[in-house]
């Protein structure tokens, strides 16, 4: 039967080794959208980038609302799911340095600064979402 992870398990669940976000935002007319990110967690926000001209970015800049799923798709199957409203920054300081720390989690640390300089110029965003809502299963299958 499945379990509630509590606060501490579901921060290093999403917080484990590579796994992607499945970010949802909401399109012009009240559709959903879904792609895939990398991501941190930063004490009660999560914190990623994408480009300003993006999916993502247009509808992150006229309506906030998000809804992040990262799951473990391997028996008894785990999944957290995490909602709250974005806020966009483009200072590009702070910019470059979460491109920096999200790449050295997904890329490695040797390789660190070549993702903060390449994600961290005109024309992306550094996007922080406060976490509202949290639901976190482990063991749903057993």
């Amino acid at each position: 039967m499945a379990q509630k992870m509590t606060d501490e398990e579901w921060r290093a669940f999403v917080s484990d080794g590579t796994r992607t976000g499945k970010l949802s935002t909401v399109r012009a007319d009240g559709s959903p959208h879904v792609a895939p990110i990398w991501f941190l967690l930063d004490g009660d926000d999560m914190v990623f980038n994408t480009g300003k001209d993006t999916v993502k970015g247009r509808n992150l800049a006229r309506d906030g609302r998000v809804a992040l799923c990262v799951d473990d798709d391997r028996p008894p199957f785990d999944f957290v799911v995490l909602q709250g409203r974005a806020r966009i920054s483009e200072d590009l300081d702070e910019l470059r340095h979460w491109a920096a720390r999200i790449g050295a989690r997904y890329m490695g640390e040797e390789r660190a600064e070549e993702f903060g300089a390449r994600n961290g110029v005109p024309g992306e965003l550094l996007v922080r979402v406060t976490v509202d809502k949290v639901l976190a299963q482990k063991s749903v299958a057993d």
